[in-house]
């Protein structure tokens, strides 16, 4: 999980074998919760929850070394940009595999846990996106790093910013409109990746660009939120609205 939510190119090669290795994790998970009546959004829930502690976030500092020196909403920029391409990455190969599968129906068998696998990852690229745009606004998390892999996974269901001043914010983060909250966002990330299932590469340009209008959605009303909650110093804002060269497509 770790290579497929970094930074930086995957070989296509090596993103389907690891996304292929997930698959076939997921559809032995999968076989045990069906045995015990697990709901399919519970146990996709369970999954990430035990996932997400393990997504990894880097600070504000390796941020700025990894993205060439960029600070304030620069960097923030950049980092939807790389999320984006991310999630477009997964959605395009996913859809390429279902157009091999429709070519070669008995292997369709093996799509739906490819296209739990998708999910899984293009919700831990997301998260990821969204603890570090917390790191680069300074809005800071406390608590242990489960606590806030919980925190920023509630975050992410609810497609909104962390408010550290809201008292038990991270304690109370798995309630259980949260949990509901969670497995909803699952199962829509999962629906959206249904379209993948296309014939030829119709699956595979729809999933691409569905996951990359979703990113850049999500880092809009993230960064709306923490700008209000902790603005960032003069030298690194930049008027809303004004649209530098390079910046995000519409």
């Amino acid at each position: 999980m770790g290579k497929l939510t970094r930074p930086g190119e995957l070989e296509p090669a090596e993103r389907r074998r690891l996304l292929g290795r997930l698959a076939q994790a997921l559809s032995a998970g999968a076989k045990r919760a069906r045995a015990t009546g697990a709901g399919r959004g519970r146990w996709l829930a369970d999954v990430f929850l035990n996932i997400a502690p393990r997504i990894p976030i880097r600070d504000l500092h390796t941020l700025s070394d990894h993205h060439h020196g960029l600070t304030g909403e620069e960097l923030a920029d950049d980092l939807v940009r790389t999320a984006q391409k991310a999630t477009m990455t997964v959605g395009a190969i996913g859809g390429a595999l279902a157009a091999a599968e429709f070519a070669a129906p008995p292997l369709l068998l093996s799509a739906p846990a490819q296209l739990v696998a998708e999910t899984i990852v293009v919700a831990a690229i997301e998260v990821k996106l969204l603890a570090e745009l917390h790191e680069v606004y300074g809005v800071h998390v406390e608590g242990t790093g489960a606590q806030r892999a919980v925190a920023f996974t509630s975050a992410w269901a609810k497609q909104r910013g962390i408010d550290p001043l809201t008292p038990a914010s991270v304690s109370l983060a798995l309630g259980a409109a949260t949990k509901t909250a969670l497995r909803n966002r699952l199962l829509r990330t999962l629906g959206r990746h249904l379209t993948t299932l296309g014939p030829f590469l119709t699956g595979a340009v729809a999933g691409g660009a569905l996951n990359r209008i979703a990113t850049r959605k999500l880092g809009e009303a993230v960064r709306d939120d923490l700008r209000v909650k902790r603005p960032l110093p003069a030298g690194e804002q930049r008027e809303i609205g004004h649209r530098k060269r390079g910046e995000l497509d519409p």
